[in-house]
């Protein structure tokens, strides 16, 4: 055997075998770093190959400077953290679950005893906002991750940009958001940034602009085919570089809790390799608690939903 290919066969995999420990261990140390929330002893410990995770996207400008892409749709004035996204995803396994819960939910606050939005929850903290997704919708939970603004964004320009198929061309000026040509459209980081937090989503159908009627409702849906569309993209990252840009755009403003570990989001994204979560709509039903315009569980049909996350 030559002397260059004798070279290769025994320290090509050597180098492979030291190339993914170096790896793995980057991404353990990453992980440990993370910013970890007290969720006090709120969280259900897990059965079998079920996780129920709890993903909020909040509302924080942290990072967020001058030179920050579509930084007029975001602002820098606004101080603190609220929860602007949350959603229930649920895996097994072999299928997954996604389902929004709208920030105008009615619900009692397991702090204070008092009706109010679900979202207002988090104002006494994340552990008290699992909490009252468990005590008002009897969903355990199991994990918590908490992205926002600048993680969120930089995670997508990791993954080269998302598609999203827009049925219409699409206008947000609140947002920031312009479409102009109606199917399959690559969106970087700042532009799935005011996708996904468009409220007032306006399509140009057969010339005239029709904004979204459904408001928080539609907005929550596009969330969900968004996260559906990321979630999926991560599952199927094969190359490790682009793992590893991921992991390092997640670690600035990703949340989790004290619980999670490197294994939990390696079973995470196995999970979702190759599946798509199925999106499940919260029944609700529009009403006023004095001036405010809230939104109350749909009972009857509520429940066959909740049930199968409660599983």
């Amino acid at each position: 055997m030559r002397p260059k290919l004798r070279w290769i066969y025994l320290y090509f995999p050597l180098f492979l075998i030291l190339s993914a420990l170096l790896i793995g261990l980057w991404a353990w140390r990453t992980v440990d770093g993370l910013y970890r929330v007290d969720t006090e002893d709120a969280l259900a410990a897990p059965v079998g190959l079920v996780r129920t995770y709890l993903i909020v996207g909040s509302d924080s400008r942290d990072g967020i400077d001058a030179d920050t892409p579509n930084v007029g749709a975001i602002g820098t004035d606004v101080t603190g953290r609220r929860s602007d996204t949350i959603i229930v995803l649920r895996t097994d396994g072999a299928t997954a679950q996604m389902m929004s819960i709208p920030r105008d939910l009615w619900v009692k606050n397991p702090a204070t005893n008092e009706f109010g939005r679900v979202n207002a929850t988090y104002n006494q903290g994340p552990a008290n906002l699992i909490r009252a997704v468990t005590n008002n919708l009897g969903i355990p939970i199991n994990h918590y991750v908490e992205v926002d603004f600048v993680s969120f964004s930089g995670m997508v320009d990791a993954m080269g940009g998302i598609t999203i198929d827009f049925p219409y061309p699409v206008t947000d000026r609140n947002s920031g958001l312009r479409i102009n040509t109606a199917g399959p459209n690559r969106l970087d980081g700042a532009t799935a940034l005011a996708y996904v937090r468009s409220r007032h989503y306006t399509e140009t159908i057969n010339g005239k602009q029709v904004e979204d009627p459904l408001s928080d409702l539609g907005r929550n849906a596009r969330q969900q085919i968004f996260i559906k569309t990321v979630l999926s993209a991560v599952g199927q990252t094969r190359n490790p570089w682009t793992a590893a840009k991921l992991v390092s755009a997640a670690s600035d403003g990703v949340r989790v809790d004290k619980q999670i570990g490197v294994g939990d989001i390696w079973t995470l994204a196995q999970d979702m390799a190759g599946v798509t979560p199925e999106t499940v709509k919260l029944p609700v039903i529009g009403t006023r608690k004095g001036d405010a315009a809230v939104l109350e569980l749909d009972t009857p049909k509520a429940e066959p939903i909740l049930e199968g996350f409660r599983r």
